[in-house]
């Protein structure tokens, strides 16, 4: 746990107790402050009681005395509108703040390496914990992935904590200045907390607030956002600017052709890993993930034959185009954090035979980014609040079926694949929408498509890697 001895006595707000809010919460008691902690949900508040955390109600409490608010990062404090909490604290002068701010202000010596982008975070963020691990570097992953930071452990001088930085969290944390900062891509989402797409890419750009020589940015090319924002930071000059890309060459940066990484960091184009031979990661958005990874890597002084050996043993993230089994010939893939369009799209250029269970709670904008890959698609099995609005766009372009839970679309697209004998067929959860209007979290919907593929009787594949 992170101290942070610099509350001690003081009475502090916490608004928000889920998991990063109920560290905070503690870390700060463990601390000595005075902790006022609250949420809307009775619930909620009722499992922080039973954990020793102090209640009071940041609604009707004396604002005059916290000096500081700290703020659950999916609570708005900006658009669509404030939090009733955070303008009362913001009209005393309270700051609002996030929990990975207070990470910053007690291990200010340690090195930082922030993630962000609209997909592809957490499999970075992993991937490269992973890496450096593998390395010999001491590496703690955390942010919007695995542990609440303030469970992680001090760092001191001589460790890095290596965070995916979600557009919220940025926004909250203003102290840190990331060693190296990598921005994937940016497509529009969140836009209803962020007042639209500008204030959208505005907070991703914060991941590179006050960069200056030697550190380093890191931004993928394959979207004209990012390009754009690799430009400007390029012209500025004030820290080192790497391109990486799934898609292109980029020299002077690291880029994939073919399945093959190229490490052009030194002008060499080295053949640095074909990325075929890691089955953990497929598709092309994977190689992207990769190409950042191994980027950052270099960037903290890592060399080059280590961090592709390091890949290859990655094992993968859990609803992340997970396959969770092989059975009568038809893969089964896990990809539930697939929450948006464009990262079902991404799940849809990797596979060329897809029985495609789509739908849930729907986000603003539609099916677009999926449209080109339809031509991978057999058929496509919609759950959810989104189903008929799923159907309207996808009728007369594909074979569909209105199962309505993810069960019975399960069996029927279970049923379709073995009936139709396609080679390398794959039944793909990756469901385009959240997954709040039948299930509590993506975490939760994935595991529910984990056990019922596990009661599929069959023949099934011994190793998976």
């Amino acid at each position: 746990m992170i101290e942070l001895p610099f509350f001690h006595g003081l009475p502090v707000g916490v608004l928000g107790l889920g998991r990063s809010g109920l560290a905070a919460a503690r870390a700060l008691q463990a601390s000595g402050a005075e902790v006022w902690a609250w949420d809307d949900s009775e619930d909620a508040r009722a499992r922080a009681a039973e954990r020793g955390v102090p209640l009071v109600d940041l609604h009707r409490c004396n604002w005059q005395e916290p000096t500081s608010l700290i703020l659950s990062p999916g609570i708005p404090h900006s658009h669509p509108a404030p939090h009733p909490v955070v303008e009362l604290a913001r009209e005393a002068g309270a700051e609002v703040i996030g929990d990975v701010e207070l990470l910053g202000r007690a291990q200010p010596d340690a090195r930082y390496v922030g993630i962000t982008g609209t997909n592809g975070k957490s499999t970075t963020t992993a991937l490269l914990g992973h890496m450096l691990q593998l390395c010999n570097i001491d590496a703690q992953i955390g942010g919007n992935i695995g542990l609440p930071v303030l469970e992680l452990a001090p760092a001191g001088n001589s460790g890095s904590y290596v965070l995916e930085m979600s557009s919220y969290q940025l926004e909250l944390t203003f102290c840190i200045t990331f060693d190296v900062a990598l921005l994937l891509n940016i497509t529009p989402d969140h836009l209803e907390r962020h007042g639209g797409f500008d204030g959208y890419v505005a907070a991703k750009k914060e991941i590179f607030r006050r960069q200056t020589s030697p550190r380093t940015a890191i931004l993928g090319l394959d979207d004209e956002t990012c390009r754009n924002i690799h430009d400007e930071l390029a012209a500025v000059g004030d820290q080192r600017v790497i391109g990486i890309s799934a898609e292109r060459e980029v020299p002077g940066g690291v880029y994939v052709l073919d399945g093959v990484l190229y490490d052009d960091l030194d002008g060499q184009r080295v053949p640095a890993l074909d990325l075929h031979e890691v089955p953990s990661l497929p598709g092309r958005h994977n190689w992207q993930n990769a190409a950042a990874a191994y980027a950052a890597g270099r960037a903290c002084q890592v060399a080059g034959a280590p961090l592709a050996a390091s890949i290859r043993s990655f094992s993968g993230l859990p609803h992340r185009q997970e396959r969770v089994a092989v059975i009568d010939g038809v893969s089964y893939v896990n990809d539930s954090k697939a929450t948006n369009p464009e990262a079902a799209a991404k799940a849809l250029a990797s596979y060329p035979a897809i029985y495609w269970i789509a739908g849930g709670q729907p986000k603003d904008g539609g099916l677009t980014p999926c449209l080109p890959y339809l031509d991978r698609v057999v058929e496509t099995f919609l759950i959810g609040a989104a189903s008929e609005r799923f159907a309207k766009e996808l009728e007369g372009k594909v074979d569909l079926q209105r199962c309505g839970d993810l069960a019975t679309a399960l069996a029927a697209a279970t049923v379709a694949a073995r009936r139709d004998g396609r080679p390398a067929a794959v039944v793909l959860l990756s469901p385009a929408a959240a997954s709040f209007d039948q299930f509590e979290s993506f975490e939760q919907r994935g595991e529910v498509f984990r056990r019922a593929v596990e009661a599929i009787p069959g023949e099934r594949e011994e190793e998976l890697v």
